[in-house]
């Protein structure tokens, strides 16, 4: 039996939207509040690798799979290990069909579940300023329009600097030690050949002693670049001013003077703005206690740095199971009980490896961890190592 009264929904990535599709299906009303004026308020991200156990399956769940098949790009499975000389230490590629993880831009996932959802569920360009339990035991927001809401389910998609957290723990993003500084390149094959070559249909890693460069092919010849480097938040927050693109590049090049000419000419060919993204988490295994009529999801419940490929996959695996159980148990903490069960465990896991391999990128023997686990995995997936022999 489903969930009875409205469910509030904050926060219009991924996750809450997928969530809100989920429950429309099984004839649960919700509410999306989303700080965007629009869909195309601001730039989407760059490509994500769904897997089939989690985002596809939430997916199918929301009844978009074959939608996200005639998006997906079965190309873009293709990984590559490089060390700072540019030599190739792994790569391996799918073909054929829709791999066991296919890409697709996030800015065309967001699309497809927001034209998935009726009239008037999201409510845009209002930003959530405060979440507060009433004594009645529900939540009061105040919103940006200077209304407030009462909801009776409440659930936090509103991303590393949730609102909706503080409700249900302590915990805040911590720097990780790592910066991003991103930028593009685009119409690749016509103007930037040799990058296109050097990065492949999917995704490039070129990582030595606290420095990695990481290539991305999005759709429409668009390839997204994160230039990243180890260095403490003073260092962070000096390094980048995306005002500066010329002094950032210079800077980067400097950083980066040991690089291959061809991993070099993808920050000197690079497009401006550079912008600087320090990357955070939450600690490790963040949890709280069951708090009545109040959850969590994605990167609000479990925000990890992106090493483990994982952040939207759980995203729309929590979604899925949130989902789940609000449309099968008519008591909302029971539902959200059960919802947290399973999401806890997972996002320990996720978390551990996201931090191991976040080390692993940055240490001095870079690439070498990271190439023996990734062959040691496709040895045992597939039988073949990924290796420049296989």
């Amino acid at each position: 039996m489903a969930t009875a009264g409205r469910v509030t929904i904050v926060g219009g990535g991924l996750g809450g939207l997928a969530l809100a599709r989920i429950l429309h299906r099984h004839g649960i009303t919700t509410t999306v509040y989303e700080r965007d004026g629009s869909l195309s308020a601001r730039a989407a991200g760059g490509t994500l690798g769904l897997n089939a156990e989690s985002g596809q399956r939430a997916l199918v769940e929301a009844g978009l799979f074959e939608q996200f098949r005639s998006i997906a790009r079965d190309t873009g499975e293709t990984t590559r290990l490089l060390d700072r000389f540019g030599v190739v230490h792994f790569d391996l590629a799918y073909e054929g069909g829709i791999g066991v993880r296919p890409e697709v831009d996030r800015g065309d996932l967001r699309r497809m579940l927001v034209d998935s959802l009726p009239e008037g569920v999201i409510r845009w360009n209002v930003t959530v300023l405060s979440a507060q339990k009433s004594s009645d035991g529900r939540t009061v927001l105040t919103l940006s329009n200077g209304t407030t809401v009462v909801a009776d389910v409440l659930v936090g998609a509103d991303g590393a600097r949730s609102r909706v957290r503080p409700l249900l723990s302590d915990a805040v993003p911590v720097y990780s030690g790592v910066t991003f500084i991103e930028a593009f390149l685009s119409d690749v094959d016509a103007t930037h050949p040799e990058a296109a070559h050097l990065v492949g249909p999917g995704s490039m890693y070129a990582l030595s002693n606290g420095r990695g460069i990481i290539a991305q092919r999005n759709g429409g010849g668009v390839i997204r670049l994160y230039f990243a480097v180890k260095g403490d938040r003073e260092w962070a927050h000096a390094f980048g001013d995306r005002t500066d693109t010329a002094g950032t590049r210079k800077r980067l090049l400097d950083l980066f003077h040991d690089f291959a000419p061809g991993l070099r000419a993808l920050i000197t060919e690079s497009e401006g703005p550079l912008v600087p993204r320090p990357i955070n988490a939450l600690p490790v295994g963040h949890r709280w206690e069951r708090t009545p009529g109040v959850t969590l999801l994605g990167d609000a419940a479990h925000l990890m740095s992106p090493f483990a490929g994982q952040g939207a996959n759980l995203a729309l695996l929590d979604a899925a199971d949130l989902g789940a159980a609000l449309a099968e148990h008519s008591d909302v903490d029971v539902a959200l009980a059960a919802y947290e069960t399973v999401m806890f465990p997972r996002a320990h896991m996720a978390g551990r490896a996201s931090a191991d391999n976040l080390v692993a990128s940055f240490d001095t023997d870079a690439p070498k961890q990271l190439v023996d686990q990734a062959r040691t995995f496709m040895q045992r997936r597939t039988g073949h190592s990924g290796g420049p022999s296989d």
